[in-house]
């Protein structure tokens, strides 16, 4: 049969894929399997760029067990992370809250990140997670969840921070790696974490996550059980197997911006790869979700961002829009493409809705359930998502300001001189040509939304030097 195409809820959706009769049967057949409480697996990598996998579109960097999974699920093009640093979107995958609501509006660090030449002190913040938030990992955990969290937590106080706000005491059974660490010492043995040590002298981290994860999900395979394996990879430094530093250092005379890092990348899809054949070996991967995804843009010092601009620590699309896939075998048809734009905090409605549960109607909730974007029952209810930016990367280059993304067009206001960009994503996506001087009335409307926004959310605002 030959591949078709199917457009649903006003195009966003695509199907590419040729169901022949044996097909549908599996499709049919499995969807008893997945309502009953299916297993989750969510991989979310750190600093990983939109543009930095081979389905994505990059040549130069190969990633096939990723690509694999986007051909069994749902691959999201205009998906975003809650803003353009990793503590920020970690706490709003957990929580379900946007971090404007939340106050972990930068990267937990001991620094401020002050410029000199700011008009405005950035706005105050959180320097961890707070205990009185419940967790995903929480609500599972009461729903009858094994849950386990492996990789970078970051939402403690910088460093080895304060335990108390660790995994293990936000929801997670156990706890590996998981600290107040943004990136990891080294990514070969020893690695210098307090709950992690190595086996073996040439040990790779990633390939020890994945090991724990496998073991986690042997020991956990009656089910149900909720995997995060929040994977440090492909954050600073940058390091990875030799075999693969050969090989990609040969790509650099291709355009490969920086050949260790491409070589993390496919590291890091090895390591996915090992996961997912797991489950497969297990026969758990009908009845299994799996999400993967990325806390923010790929750092600009060694990734190639283009077509998009600019890079991590910015509101622009270099530093907020993530590549994402969903895969639950049964609910999501493989091989679909969907433009409908999602944010980090919906992944935290999505998973309670997929497990059987209600979010509770006491708790602010910032994202949607997106299940019926993976049935492709019916579109999101929203009309924008929003962004809040108010502090300094660590490369302090960019500016203080929020964001909204509504239909195709994107608006970035900033907060420093009230200045705002207005621009076409549909037909601009490397936000060249900013459209505000010639669409007065609709970039009014955005900002005016943003800030309204802003203050439901009770955001944190810069402060005058």
């Amino acid at each position: 049969m030959r591949p078709t195409e199917t457009r649903r809820h006003g195009g966003l959706c695509i199907v590419r894929l040729a169901l022949g009769m044996a097909v549908v049967v599996a499709l049919i057949g499995a969807t008893s399997t997945a309502a009953e409480k299916p297993n989750i697996v969510f991989f979310l990598i750190d600093d990983l760029g939109w543009m930095d996998l081979s389905c994505q579109g990059n040549k130069l960097i190969d990633s096939p067990n990723i690509d694999k999974l986007a051909g069994q699920g749902m691959r999201f093009t205009d998906a975003y992370a809650a803003a353009p640093v990793c503590s920020p979107t970690r706490a709003a995958i957990a929580t379900g809250q946007s971090p404007a609501r939340l106050h972990i509006t930068n990267h937990i660090s001991r620094k401020p990140f002050l410029r000199e030449d700011s008009k405005l002190l950035p706005a105050e913040r959180l320097d961890h997670l707070a205990l009185e938030h419940v967790t995903i990992a929480e609500r599972l955990k009461a729903a009858g969840y094994a849950t386990a969290f492996m990789g970078k937590w970051h939402l403690a106080q910088s460093g080895l921070g304060n335990p108390e706000f660790y995994p293990e005491h936000q929801g997670f059974d156990v706890n590996l790696g998981g600290c107040g660490y943004g990136g990891p010492p080294g990514y070969f043995a020893p690695y210098r974490i307090h709950n992690l040590q190595s086996k073996t002298d040439d040990e790779h981290l990633p390939d020890r996550f994945a090991d724990e994860a496998i073991s986690f999900i042997r020991t956990n395979r009656d089910g149900p059980f909720m995997l995060f394996l929040w994977h440090y990879t492909v954050h600073w430094p940058v390091e990875a197997p030799e075999h693969l530093l050969k090989k990609y250092e040969k790509r650099s005379g291709l355009g490969l911006k920086d050949h260790r890092y491409g070589a993390m990348v496919e590291a890091m899809d090895a390591a996915v790869g090992r996961v997912l054949a797991a489950l497969d070996e297990l026969k758990l991967t009908e009845r299994t979700l799996v999400v993967f995804t990325s806390d923010n843009g790929a750092y600009g010092g060694v990734a190639d961002n283009r077509p998009l601009r600019a890079a991590k620590g910015h509101l622009y699309e270099g530093g907020i829009r993530v590549p994402a896939i969903v895969r639950l075998p049964g609910v999501v048809r493989p091989g679909t493409l969907c433009r409908e734009p999602i944010i980090s905090t919906d992944f935290f409605p999505t998973l309670l809705a997929a497990a059987g549960l209600k979010p509770d109607a006491d708790v602010p909730a910032d994202g949607e359930n997106l299940l019926p974007l993976l049935k492709q029952t019916g579109p999101l209810k929203r009309s924008a998502i929003h962004f809040h930016y108010p502090n300094f990367a660590f490369h302090r280059d960019n500016r203080l300001g929020g964001a909204i993304r509504q239909g195709d067009y994107k608006l970035i206001e900033f907060y420093e001189d009230d200045s705002v960009e207005l621009y076409n994503l549909a037909n601009d996506i490397g936000e060249t040509r900013d459209l505000s001087a010639e669409m007065p009335e609709k970039a009014a409307e955005m900002k005016g939304k943003l800030d309204a926004w802003l203050k439901e959310s009770g955001a944190k605002m810069p402060r005058p030097r």
